[in-house]
């Protein structure tokens, strides 16, 4: 076995770990055992802002999580075995640094879009499931969410912490990823990380649903 498929196989092995728990809980808290799922909320009546310590506190419990740091273990991995930063180097010390940065893309992200700008702009950071309706129009508010968000006063409002969140983000990125430093290589990986959160409100719109499916399933 080639020594850069051991870093891979660890993380899956954590994965599968943080999955195996997740069911014996018995809560929602990780989406498919792994994607930290602490954010998501009903849509609360009368509405109940968030205050600046909460906001901090979703971060936190994002960044910390399980399944954070073991996504970052397997992405570190996957960008190591594709050479997606050849500065880093290979074999152990290669992947270090390819797990570190990847684990601190998450950190730095979740911190920059639940806590500092939503607390500096009074947006609320949550994401609210909309759980009824068809599938299609669920499907594109949960996607739209990328755009539009509730402001502290409960009215929505354009999403400009997940905007100005991520685009500080990358350019915090530069400063420890020597490779791809142009214009062109910020755009994608802003690009990239909205598409990537998109990706995440799909899953937590759809995960309850998903679920009660997988759960049917079992008792077959």
């Amino acid at each position: 076995m080639q020594r850069h498929m051991v870093p891979f196989l660890l993380g899956m092995a954590l994965l599968t770990r943080a999955a195996a728990q997740d069911a014996n809980e018995g809560e929602s808290k990780r989406i498919f055992g792994i994607v930290p799922n602490f954010r998501t909320a009903p849509l609360p009546s009368p509405w109940v802002p968030l205050s600046a310590s909460e906001k901090f506190k979703l971060a936190e419990q994002d960044s910390f999580d399980r399944g954070t740091i073991a996504l970052g273990l397997l992405f570190g991995a996957e960008g190591q075995l594709m050479r997606s930063s050849p500065a880093f180097g290979n074999g152990v010390p290669g992947y270090a640094r390819y797990a570190s940065t990847s684990y601190a893309d998450y950190v730095i992200g979740d911190y920059l879009t639940e806590a500092v700008y939503p607390s500096l702009l009074h947006q609320d950071p949550r994401y609210f499931r909309r759980g009824r309706g068809s599938g299609f129009a669920r499907l594109g508010y949960s996607l739209g969410q990328i755009f539009v968000t509730h402001a502290d006063s409960g009215r929505t409002q354009f999403n400009y912490s997940e905007l100005i969140g991520n685009a500080t983000a990358v350019a915090i990125a530069n400063a420890y990823y020597p490779d791809n430093r142009t214009a062109q290589d910020a755009v994608v990986k802003l690009g990239t990380q909205l598409a990537v959160d998109a990706a995440s409100n799909l899953l937590k719109e759809f995960w309850p649903d998903v679920r009660r499916g997988l759960h049917r399933r079992g008792e077959h």
